[in-house]
């Protein structure tokens, strides 16, 4: 998935029969932290890996079992560097969407994890993961009793069908397309074969059925092993069809969860309060121990990490929600024993690379050269040191299934600061010098850094490097344009579960290149786009990583479509007075399902 704020992800495809799926999980916790004044290495991303089970009905009821020392009452602040993206669960497509989606928005399934970092995928408005028949084809889900939206009307199958088909409308510019393409079949992109409820009709029952208000049965062409592990995300939550304003949505969304949204200032601020619809019976993983969050916008990371370290005040009832330890405050905080008690840590399985806008970049000895100069170490260290990052060797991450750490087209390993004189080389051979490249990055602290230290290496080797600042609650949407007028941009990706099927053919895909989509690049290669197609129905877990792995080798040396520039780890504090806090293998960052206030 995406990030700028992140994007999270997760998983290996293998037949629900099986019994599990293979998750790499992303260590950390106060305790381990506080003991281990280092970061998490490529070794922990390895060792974590664990198992993803399938929950059975048992599983999936509530309420969920009470967080040690929990108590209710009191506001939690939170404080957050941007505005959100969207609101709209159909567009929501990032991290900081999907701490927020945890509070206030629920789907039919979603991750229960355990004090170890093990998950398991339960029903959450369903009864449970999913049944699936014919072979993995078709899989029925039956929704819980008594579940409401926040002004009170029962959730129905109606209102699936409804989030489902909504996703095909114009107004919907972001967010996964994994359902809506699975539904659609292989070989079109999912608006040509279904126009959306915009005309006035309804997907017909072979693709899917809704037989009574309980029941929902998506009929897939081919078989979808993975079905109850990507409906999990923020992108396929539940959006009640009676209180569906379409477009409007986007600004002011209906709860589901424990809490709903009091009041909301674009770009300044957010309120959340209890939502009194939501009962703790129908819900097995969430809490609703505090009265509400305050989530204050535009404090930045260095902002964020001086006032929770300092904790005075307000501070300690405050928390970070995609946030990190900022790198000028990185040794303050390791170096207090009492503010790393307060901490959290995790290998997190997005990969940080620049993008090659191949509609208007279409030299690949262009594309090495510039892949060759990048400074991923100065990078990463901009993003947080030794705590945010790792240089990134290829386009996939440590924690994604079928990663090989000694796969290393691009020097990496002994030149990670780039190869400057090799890069020269490549921009004499193919006549490039003083090419003109439209740059274009996020105004943001961290990644205005960032493009210094890229544009300085770039004009290093020879090339005219125009910049171009974007606004960060924009983005995605800006640079998912196809005709978006930059040459090069970064972005970042994470398995949606743990399985390089939900990283290669969401990004990598040229069949799929349209606005919004997440073919960052453009690429579209006649090999990529039929080994897609071919590994996709390898349902044996082995081979399928296997042929991920090689078609990934493949895209960074055959085509390269996007330079590897570092993986993302997260290291966050927190408030003295917050409690319940851990990582969460799910979101990548701290598990907002637990948080109380201790006093």
């Amino acid at each position: 998935m995406s990030i700028f704020r992140n994007r999270t992800a997760t998983a290996a495809i293998v037949a629900v029969a099986a019994g599990a799926l293979t998750l790499t999980a992303c260590g950390g916790g106060g305790s381990d932290s506080s003991s281990k004044d280092k970061s998490k290495t490529k070794e922990d991303a390895k060792s974590q890996s664990k198992p993803v089970q399938i929950g059975d009905a048992q599983a999936s009821t509530g309420p969920a079992p009470e967080v040690p020392g929990a108590k209710p009452g009191g506001t939690v602040t939170v404080y957050q560097e941007a505005d959100f993206s969207h609101l709209d669960p159909g567009q929501i497509y990032v991290s900081d969407g999907k701490l927020l989606s945890r509070l206030i928005f629920r789907g039919l399934t979603q991750y229960d994890e355990d004090d170890q970092g093990n998950l398991t995928v339960v029903g959450d408005l369903a009864t449970d993961a999913g049944k699936s028949s014919d072979g993995g084809k078709t899989w029925t889900y039956t929704l819980k009793d008594d579940l409401k939206d926040e002004n009170g009307n029962p959730i129905n199958s109606a209102d699936i069908r409804n989030t489902v088909e909504r996703l095909y409308s114009n107004y919907i510019t972001d967010g996964p397309t994994y359902l809506q393409q699975w539904l659609s079949g292989a070989g079109t992109t999912y608006r040509d074969a279904y126009q959306g409820p915009d005309k006035g009709k309804h997907l017909p029952d072979s693709v899917l059925e809704t037989p009574d208000d309980k029941t929902i049965v998506f009929h897939f062409k081919e078989a979808r092993p993975d079905l109850p592990q990507m409906l999990t995300m923020p992108g396929y939550s539940v959006v009640p069809e009676e209180t569906d304003t379409k477009a409007k949505y986007d600004s002011d969304p209906v709860s589901v969860g424990p809490y709903k949204i009091a009041e909301f200032k674009p770009g300044k601020s957010m309120k959340l309060v209890k939502n009194d619809q939501w009962t703790a019976k129908s819900d097995s993983v969430r809490h609703q121990y505090v009265d509400g969050f305050n989530i204050s916008m535009n404090s930045d990371d260095e902002s964020q990490t001086k006032t929770l370290l300092a904790d005075q005040g307000e501070a300690k009832n405050a928390m970070m929600f995609t946030g990190q330890v900022a790198t000028t405050q990185l040794q303050k905080v390791v170096s207090d024993k009492e503010a790393m008690k307060r901490t959290i840590q995790g290998y997190a399985p997005y990969v940080w690379q620049l993008n090659f806008n191949m509609d208007r970049v279409k030299d690949k000895k262009l594309r090495d050269a510039i892949t060759m100069a990048m400074p991923s170490d100065s990078v990463f260290k901009a993003d947080g040191g030794a705590y945010g990052g790792e240089v990134a060797n290829s386009l996939i991450s440590p924690t994604t299934p079928g990663y090989d750490a000694e796969f290393d087209p691009f020097n990496r390993l002994k030149k990670p600061n780039g190869d400057i004189e090799a890069a020269k080389k490549l921009i004499k051979e193919g006549g490039f010098e003083g090419k003109s490249l439209v740059y274009a990055y996020a105004n943001t602290p961290t990644r205005q850094k960032q493009a210094v230290l890229i544009a300085d290496a770039l004009e290093r080797i020879g090339l005219d490097i125009q910049k171009k600042e974007i606004d960060s609650a924009t983005w995605y949407e800006q640079v998912g344009k196809v005709k978006n007028g930059y040459d090069l941009y970064m972005t970042g990706w994470g398995q949606d579960w743990p399985s390089a099927s939900t990283v290669i053919p969401p990004v990598y895909d040229g069949t799929q290149i349209q606005d919004g989509a997440s073919n960052y690049s453009h690429i579209n290669d006649d090999h990529v786009n039929s080994e897609i197609k071919r590994i996709e129905k390898i349902t044996d877990t082995a081979e399928a990583t296997k042929a991920w792995s090689e078609l990934a080798k493949y895209i960074s040396t055959e085509v390269n479509p996007a330079a590897p520039l570092y993986y993302t780890k997260v290291f966050q504090i927190f408030g003295s007075n917050i409690g319940g806090i851990r990582y969460s293998h799910d979101s990548s960052y701290v598990d907002v399902t637990r948080i109380f206030l201790k006093k």
